[in-house]
């Protein structure tokens, strides 16, 4: 048998799907603790409902792409690995640059010639390495970054809301740039194309739709990063 037959055999099916059950266990758990706790500091149930739509409709953009790359993954390393990986870290890119850089630290191509089943095994140990770096911080240091969070803002809401937001562009912005700059000095137009596509209709959506027609809030970010997506690829193609 070849690396796919091998790879996509049942038992690969069974290992893989025990880890994205535990994923969705860990899920219902979550949502399951944060209604209890909802109702323990009395808040109004409309705002959890609603936080859980914004959030539902926000990850349509980002499953989608995940999605793509996934197709990708399923035709070197298999689809019950591919499965699992982007159902736990959901990191497309990452992933794949992960699995790539196992093989290219054995000295082939990733699922050209020379990609055999022990390499294959070199790319599923180097995106487990890749996403076990991330769990063990979370662990060891989420309690203590919690408490940080804590004494910088003094207990202050709103120093606190503002210091999350400031962080949280500072990462999605890096990110951004990252990827908007290609190789050398040059600029990814299709990426950049998607970026202002997306911020634009944000700003558009915020400042002139949602006045009007307030329950399209909830659903702004989830249109900005569909409507990025599309400028993305129609930029790209005429590009290509």
């Amino acid at each position: 048998m070849d690396n796919l037959q091998i790879s996509n055999q049942p038992i690969m099916w069974v290992l893989c799907g025990i880890t994205v059950l535990v994923a969705a266990i860990q899920t219902v758990l979550f949502i399951r603790l944060a209604k209890k706790t909802s109702k323990e500091v009395e808040l109004n149930p409309e705002i959890p409902n609603k936080a859980f739509k914004i959030g539902l409709i926000s990850a349509i953009g980002p499953a989608a792409g995940v999605f793509i790359v996934m197709v990708g993954l399923m035709a070197a390393i298999g689809g019950p690995m591919s499965w699992m990986r982007l159902s736990i870290i959901g990191a497309a890119a990452t992933e794949l640059a992960a699995a790539t850089n196992g093989a290219t630290a054995a000295g082939v191509t990733f699922g050209g010639e020379g990609y055999t089943l022990t390499i294959l095994a070199v790319s599923w140990f180097a995106m487990a390495l890749n996403g076990a770096g991330w769990l063990i911080c979370t662990g060891l240091f989420t309690p203590s970054l919690e408490k940080l969070r804590d004494k910088m803002s003094g207990g202050d809401m709103g120093w606190l809301g503002a210091m999350s937001a400031a962080c949280s562009i500072g990462i999605f912005g890096y990110l951004n740039a990252n990827s908007m700059v290609a190789k050398g000095p040059s600029i990814n137009i299709p990426t950049t194309a998607a970026v202002l596509a997306a911020a634009l209709s944000m700003m558009f959506i915020g400042k002139v739709i949602t006045p009007k027609h307030p329950r399209l809030a909830e659903y702004s970010l989830g249109i900005a990063m569909i409507i990025g997506i599309i400028a993305g690829i129609v930029v790209e193609g005429i590009t290509a």
